[in-house]
């Protein structure tokens, strides 16, 4: 069973961050230079914009996750940094500045995201595919990893982006369905189930990936039949990380994960059938991307090799 911390609350009412969250400041030389790449390329990252705790990490390993189509959201998430308002209109060079900034920090493997553009026709669909593009281009042998919003069921937007190739398509389902309402207004549960299951049926053998937060007032059931409702889409990699409140007007922290919960979580979704599963407290949809590309490719063939008769 379980055991459980208890926290104070700060004199603003929050709940006190646990010992076991702990991260850096991004100071590192190596940061520097990845912000001052950002900052020349005029880019955004979801590492700063989302208020990623691992940017210390992450820019000090000379990674980034570019968030394409602008800073300002068409959509108010209950648990998102990212601004909300009138989005300006699309850069028709943003996708060449991003392979460049791709090709010059000498990725492996990228990570390529949007703010939510409702208000576009193909809701930002054909800049996800011309920055596919552009790295394919410049950086051919550079994997490419997707974070697509739903794109709210606009004609063709979906498939366009599969029929890209991305290495990975993944597409956040955030939290179990009972908080939808609250959490992510905007969008639907089984819409977004959908769009997982519809990029795996067009293209069997890119991975699909999806991510969920925890602490935000989710009941273990209902993450446990989430996983099952991932597996019916015949999603590959699971990811599940401990919501942090950005500031005091996103939804509170409900409680903490304890750590063990986080691995049992994990122990329960590899029995349940997925390749790959990521799940600790500081766990984030593009944390460590590069190297679980490699783990799902290693999975991949495993699964297969045990499939071939003799082997």
């Amino acid at each position: 069973m379980a055991t459980v911390t208890v926290l104070e609350r700060r004199p603003d009412g929050l709940l006190r961050k646990p010992p076991w969250i702990r991260v850096k400041a991004p100071t590192s030389e190596q940061a520097a230079e990845v912000r001052r790449l950002v900052r020349a390329k005029s880019l955004h990252t979801v590492c700063e914009e989302a208020a990623c705790p691992n940017i210390g990490e992450c820019w000090g390993q000379r990674h980034a996750t570019f968030m394409i189509l602008g800073d300002v959201c068409t959509r108010a998430c209950a648990f998102c940094n990212v601004k909300t308002g009138k989005p300006g209109p699309v850069d028709p060079d943003e996708p060449r500045r991003v392979a460049e900034a791709v090709a010059a920090m000498g990725l492996e493997h990228v990570v390529i995201t949007s703010v939510d553009r409702d208000d576009l026709p193909d809701g930002g669909a054909h800049q996800f595919v011309r920055c596919i593009e552009e790295v394919r281009r410049s950086s051919p042998g550079t994997t490419i990893e997707v974070l697509t919003p739903d794109f709210r069921n606009k004609p063709g937007a979906l498939e366009a982006v599969v029929a890209a190739r991305p290495d990975v398509f993944n597409h956040n389902l955030e939290t179990v369905p009972r908080l939808y309402r609250r959490i992510r207004p905007s969008a639907r549960y089984f819409h977004s189930l959908w769009v997982l299951w519809r990029a795996k049926e067009l293209a069997p053998d890119i991975f699909t990936k999806s991510g969920i937060m925890v602490g935000l007032g989710e009941e273990r059931e209902e993450v446990l039949q989430v996983m099952d409702d991932l597996r019916a889409a015949r999603v590959d990699f699971l990811t599940i990380g401990q919501y942090l409140q950005p500031t005091r007007r996103h939804h509170p922290v409900v409680r903490y994960v304890e750590p063990q919960e986080f691995e049992d979580y994990a122990r329960i979704a590899r029995a349940k059938g997925f390749l790959l599963v990521a799940s600790s407290p500081l766990t984030r949809s593009s944390h460590h991307a590069g190297r679980d590309f490699r783990r799902l490719q290693e999975a991949r063939r495993a699964q297969l090799s045990a499939h071939v008769p003799g082997s």
